[in-house]
């Protein structure tokens, strides 16, 4: 059975600033963290995952787990909301150690936390990560592989190409909010057939169209393939259940990820 997530040999909470803030696309930002405390976060490449944490409207300051250990979480949740940040997952979408800096790319969807504060984020304002590992871990046998995700799951596979080795052949499905999110230049293997899905319809459920679209997709092989698949729980759900009764697609071969659930509010 391979391992869900490889997470890091040694972390610990690492506390930093903002150091700017891009626009990407219409719904998507670029935050750039950075601070002297970098130096104790190991970069692994794909889709490296962190706790990012930042303050509530009206906190004057952040205040950080002391914890570095998986305890952090209770000790978080004894703060009262008037002293707890909010915490949520996010990848690296780059990291500069030379510059001690790393890139968080976010999705803005509504008016929710992450989306409120990345889009006002703006130098010098505090944030902290604590690294959890990466989960995209293809076996050796993959001969061929399928990465899927909605706008939530973009930047983890635009990490995972941009490490991927020049002998990856893959399908990806991306779908994104409207088609000028639609990146035409971006960094993959030649192997790597690139699927963009816009959904240009605010009323439509995310995840949906990528579903549809890697259910169009030929099967891949039984036994000879890898799956990656992350976003709204509908999505990664379904398209495992797709390919376990479909394809014959061993379990094991499929690595999904719910990110979050359409209509419900993360935790916190």
């Amino acid at each position: 059975m391979l391992p869900k997530v490889r997470a890091p040999e040694t972390r610990r909470m690492i506390t930093l600033e903002v150091r700017g803030n891009t626009k990407s696309t219409p719904n998507f930002s670029t935050v750039t963290l950075g601070g002297a405390e970098l130096e104790h976060l190991k970069p692994m490449g794909f889709d490296q995952t962190v706790r990012l944490f930042f303050p509530r409207e009206g906190q004057d300051r952040l205040r950080m787990p002391t914890l570095s250990n998986e305890a952090w979480m209770a000790e978080l949740l004894l703060l009262p909301k008037s002293r707890r940040p909010w915490v949520r997952n996010y990848t690296i979408r780059q990291a500069r150690p030379e510059l001690g800096e790393v890139d968080i790319e976010f999705a803005l969807h509504g008016d929710t936390p992450a989306s409120t504060w990345a889009r006002h984020a703006r130098p010098g304002d505090p944030a902290g990560i604590f690294d959890m590992g990466v989960s995209y871990l293809p076996p050796p046998h993959a001969e061929r592989q399928l990465l899927v995700g909605d706008e939530s799951a973009v930047p983890a596979i635009l990490a995972i190409l941009e490490h991927a080795p020049a002998s990856l052949a893959a399908d990806v499905v991306l779908e994104v909010p409207t088609t000028a999110d639609v990146r035409p230049h971006i960094t993959a293997p030649e192997g790597a057939r690139v699927h963009w899905v816009p959904r240009d319809d605010a009323n439509a459920p995310p995840g949906r169209l990528a579903l549809e679209a890697a259910k169009a997709l030929p099967l891949p092989p039984p036994g000879r393939s890898y799956t990656w698949v992350a976003g709204e729980s509908a999505l990664a759900t379904g398209l495992r259940r797709h390919l376990v009764r479909a394809g014959g697609v061993p379990k094991p071969d499929i690595a999904f990820q719910g990110y979050w659930r359409h209509g419900r509010p993360s935790p916190g």
